[in-house]
């Protein structure tokens, strides 16, 4: 009996381990049943024209200069990349690779904390209640949020190698400290002859700053993670009293290199991008700071209303802010105060407070006055805080043990039956935003949303009054004024769509795709050559805009500029090599400057990739025809026909050939 308690007091972590990567998991398992979402999947992966090629030379030197949606994560691109090189364009294969990073992220959570503590069921309640809170729904049931569970996972592996590094490098009186008292670090041993100590410390310190690098090409949010690395140097390392605060800085100094490399990046890149949007004036923004961080706290511990965006606010009550002020630093200070007692504290805290730094509007990225991805990494923090807390105060009760177990599973349950709920809502665009519009007030971005959804499903009126409902909300809204013109441009309003197009362009002229659906209002007006201007010059801000190319394409073949055609056909074909249209349009071009042969080549790869294609069994035919192969010719416009029998143009070109064949007889 002794023997097999033994054994399950020493596999008990294991066990943990598996239960907590497996409730995740089901918890979050309806995720792979959504689509991809309109809301920024299109630019990530859904219209990715390089995402979609997978894994290639070109797409990796790509993913590591693009600074598309405004960002600089060549290791989220490639995430990417391999999931559509392994699932395709499947939304299923795409969801369950972030739940199995955020299942493996809690799992780590666990490890890491009871490798730096002893203490084990608190480790596990920390993990718990991370990986199953409502919270994370965003970072997991988004695609484009990819950049979240990835960077965390690179994140908690960086603190699972500095932990290493920490216990080869400090040689400890083992007398000093306690394994599971919770309070101090575990021992480390200081038997090992110093040599070695040194050199698997120098080896894991290189890993942990890979792992750090990693995560800062994931997500740029990582920045200040050297601070809490000191943080875990103070609880549960306590490495402060050992070592001066000069060294302990100065070994972090390559991270805070790497940090302060990455920010001048992503600062760069992001104004390239039109992301760093002064949406509200300095003061406003500085009111909101305190407010947000209240906010973060407000749905960790209540998360009700989540929404995928929350509306920017342009002016708080002064009582509002002071009282939010108030209770930060008294929450501060008591983390400094009590710190002897309850070093955790100022741990948990800071690690909460200092994580959300970069997204808390001292930089404006966005217009969102707070975001659920965000509070990813903080919220463990506050989680940790809390659990530590309240063992320490309850510590002393008869049936403390039971109390935790029953608060625990109490919590777990109700974070699982939210977080449920919360996946449901990302179903489709429709389902979030319509959601967002009862959990929110005056959501112009979900209004929009909502119209583009009902746009795609042809429901145009809804959608115009979508459009038109987001413009009373916010009238300089490009986003809005570009779909409101293209939903007219579809009904035939050009005048109205071009003046909604050049409205959205002058808010911001770098605006890609008004630039596009501009040139196409233009070009159904018969103004070529302004058409072809602004689709130039959509191709300048963004040149891998596949259907850019393509409309150049067939105005050049219009106006006989077949060279110009044939290069930008070849252009599309780089981005788009799966299309039969494009294959033979390009074949069209081709057979124009009488290349017969390189015309039936085109023609045959875009039957290879869709064999039901009429029209270039058709076009097939004529080159055929021309070349004076007319059996051939007979039947591909036979195969024409059994596709398509009312092609007329078909019936009357094999009706010639057999004539053609009679009188040659």
């Amino acid at each position: 009996m002794n023997e097999l308690l033994e054994t399950w007091r020493q596999r008990r972590p294991f066990f943990a381990g598996v239960f907590l990567f497996s409730l995740v998991l089901w918890t979050f398992l309806p995720a792979i049943d959504g689509g991809f979402v309109g809301y920024d999947d299109p630019d990530y992966v859904s219209a990715n024209a390089r995402v979609q090629q997978g894994v290639t030379g070109e797409s990796l030197r790509w993913a590591f200069s693009s600074s598309d949606a405004a960002n600089w994560h060549p290791l989220t691109w490639i995430s990417h990349m391999l999931d559509c090189q392994v699932f395709g364009a499947a939304a299923w294969g795409h969801h369950l690779t972030s739940l199995l990073l955020h299942a493996l992220n809690t799992l780590l959570v666990f490890v890491v904390l009871r490798r730096s503590t002893g203490a084990t069921g608190r480790s596990f309640i920390v993990a718990l209640l991370f990986g199953l809170h409502p919270l994370r729904v965003e970072s997991v049931a988004w695609v484009s949020e990819r950049k979240d569970v990835l960077s965390g996972f690179f994140f908690m592996l960086t603190l699972w190698a500095w932990l290493r590094y920490a216990e080869k490098s400090e040689i400890r009186n083992p007398k000093a400290e306690v394994r599971g008292t919770g309070n101090h670090a575990s021992p480390t041993p200081g038997t090992h002859h110093a040599s070695r100590i040194t050199h698997h410390a120098s080896s894991f310190y290189l890993v942990a700053l890979l792992f750090y690098a990693m995560g800062l090409m994931s997500k740029p949010m990582l920045v200040t993670a050297p601070c809490l690395l000191l943080l875990l140097d103070y609880w549960p390392l306590r490495r402060w009293g050992r070592r001066s605060w000069r060294d302990l800085v100065l070994e972090k100094v390559p991270f805070f290199a790497a940090s302060l490399v990455l920010s001048v990046i992503t600062i760069a890149v992001q104004k390239r991008g039109g992301a760093m949007v002064a949406s509200l004036p300095l003061a406003a923004r500085l009111e909101n700071i305190p407010v947000s961080y209240c906010r973060y706290l407000g749905k960790l511990f209540w998360p009700a209303d989540l929404a995928a965006f929350y509306p920017p606010v342009a002016h708080w009550s002064g009582t509002v802010v002071i009282m939010a002020g108030l209770l930060l630093a008294g929450l501060s200070v008591a983390a400094v105060v009590f710190r002897s007692r309850f070093p955790y504290g100022l741990t948990g805290w800071f690690w909460f407070f200092g994580a959300l730094v970069p997204v808390i509007g001292l930089v404006p990225a966005g217009e969102q006055s707070l975001a659920d991805r965000y509070s990813y990494i903080p919220s463990i923090g506050i989680i940790l805080l809390v659990v530590w807390g309240l063992h320490d105060l309850t510590q002393r009760w008869r049936w403390q043990v039971l109390a935790a177990s029953a608060a625990t599973a109490g919590a777990a349950f109700i974070c699982l039956m939210l977080t449920r709920a919360q996946v449901g809502c990302w179903k489709n665009t429709e389902a979030l935003f319509r959601h967002a519009l009862l959990v929110t007030e005056r959501n112009y971005l979900a209004h929009n949303n909502v119209g583009a959804a009902l746009d795609r499903q042809g429901r145009c009126d809804e959608a115009l009054s979508e459009f038109r409902r987001a413009l009373e909300i916010k009238p300089d809204y490009p986003e809005a004024l570009n779909n409101l013109g293209a939903a007219l441009n579809r009904q035939g309003h050009l005048d109205e769509a071009v003046s909604r197009f050049r409205e959205a362009l002058r808010l911001r002229p770098g605006y890609a795709e008004a630039r596009y659906n501009l040139g196409t209002a233009l070009q159904a007006q018969g103004r070529l050559d302004e058409a072809i201007s602004h689709y130039q010059q959509a191709l300048r801000l963004k040149p891998q805009y596949a259907d850019a190319h393509y409309n150049l394409a067939l105005i050049f073949q219009r106006q006989g500029n077949l060279d110009a055609a044939i290069a930008e056909f070849q252009a599309v074909l780089k981005l788009q090599p799966q299309s039969p249209e494009v294959c033979n349009n390009l074949g069209v071009a081709i057979e124009g400057k009488g290349q017969l042969d390189d015309a039936i080549s085109q023609y045959a790869a875009a039957l290879r990739l869709n064999p039901d294609y009429a029209r270039a069994h058709f076009n097939l035919g004529v080159a055929l025809g021309r070349k004076g192969q007319l059996d051939q010719a007979t039947a591909e416009f036979e195969q024409t026909l059994r596709l398509d029998p009312a092609y007329a143009a078909a019936r009357t070109n094999l009706a010639v050939i057999r004539g053609l064949k009679g009188s040659l007889k």
